[in-house]
């Protein structure tokens, strides 16, 4: 498969980088993740935890479609570019400080640096997904696991009332 460029006015292009922060550089996936913020916090203030769940099942379905076709696109596995999975990964990471605390920028902030830092390093089993798993399933799951350990971490912060 040879690497071309993305479609700029395919839809699935502008989600697959929501919505044009994964051209941004250095670290795509941190810009990504900082993105999907103002989202996150729109949801819970609209819609609570309900709505945070709902908004982290639509961004995995969507993300599964805007990454298969990116790499369709492009030719190009687990693009950089494509940060639609930080985005479902740091909505997961935010689940304890919506369900079982009150969403405020020190939890956003904890929360943010949990996942990135989760994302970045890959522990296992995080790095042994990304490597192993192909296609859309690839680029997604890893990440959602990434989310699921720093929203682990975040609970035991806020049970031990460290924060």
């Amino acid at each position: 498969m040879t690497t071309k460029l993305p479609d700029m006015k395919a839809p699935s292009t502008w989600i697959a980088t929501w919505l044009g922060s994964g051209f941004m550089r250095p670290a795509p996936g941190t810009w990504g993740s900082a993105a999907a913020l103002p989202f996150i916090i729109g949801v819970d203030y609209i819609a609570g935890l309900t709505g945070l769940l709902a908004f982290i099942a639509i961004t995995t379905l969507i993300g599964f479609w805007s990454a298969a076709r990116f790499e369709q696109q492009t030719g190009i596995h687990d693009s950089k570019t494509v940060v639609i999975d930080e985005v479902a990964g740091q909505a997961i990471a935010l689940i304890p400080a919506t369900a079982l605390a009150t969403l405020s920028p020190l939890l956003c902030f904890i929360g943010f640096l949990l996942f990135r830092i989760f994302d970045i390093t890959k522990p296992w089993p995080i790095g042994y997904i990304d490597k192993r798993i192909k296609g859309a399933a690839g680029v997604m799951i890893d990440d959602l696991v990434a989310g699921i350990f720093a929203a682990i971490c975040l609970t035991g912060l806020i049970y031990a009332k460290l924060i």
